[in-house]
């Protein structure tokens, strides 16, 4: 049996600001949208056909409550400082600018998108150990 995540999905305060974020600074792809009589959705991919939705609840005002079940988002990339310096021409929030982390071969940056959700960008460097991070090392001693 095979399994992957194939899309996520999540609940924006302004379907358009979101769209114009995720579209046009993080550069991915509209597939289609869904219309409903409660919600609208509109759903994106990425090049390698991972996708994330975008829904608005008719009846939502307000912020978005994002409880503490939801941490962030990971977005892959070729060239993290080239997305993050997109995100914020768009005018997303840094949380965090492009980073080559010392326990992963990785650079990361990290962003929120108009509704706060946290984007983590990372740009891979090689693969990670099954064991990665500053804890590990302390096993090796």
């Amino acid at each position: 049996m095979k399994t992957s995540i194939d899309q996520y999905c999540i609940n924006v305060s302004n379907l358009e600001t979101s769209l114009k974020f995720w579209e046009e600074a993080l550069q991915l792809t509209i597939t289609h949208r869904i219309e409903t009589e409660g919600f609208t959705e509109i759903v994106l991919a990425g090049e390698n056909g991972h996708r994330i939705q975008l829904a608005s609840h008719h009846d939502q005002t307000g912020p978005i409550e994002h409880g503490n079940g939801f941490w962030k988002l990971y977005l892959s990339t070729d060239d993290c400082a080239g997305l993050y310096q997109r995100c914020m021409d768009a005018g997303a929030e840094s949380v965090s600018a492009p980073e080559k982390l010392e326990h992963w071969p990785v650079t990361a940056a990290f962003v929120l998108d108009p509704d706060g959700y946290t984007v983590e960008i990372l740009e891979h460097h090689g693969e990670a150990p099954a064991l990665s991070g500053p804890a590990a090392n302390k096993d090796s001693e």
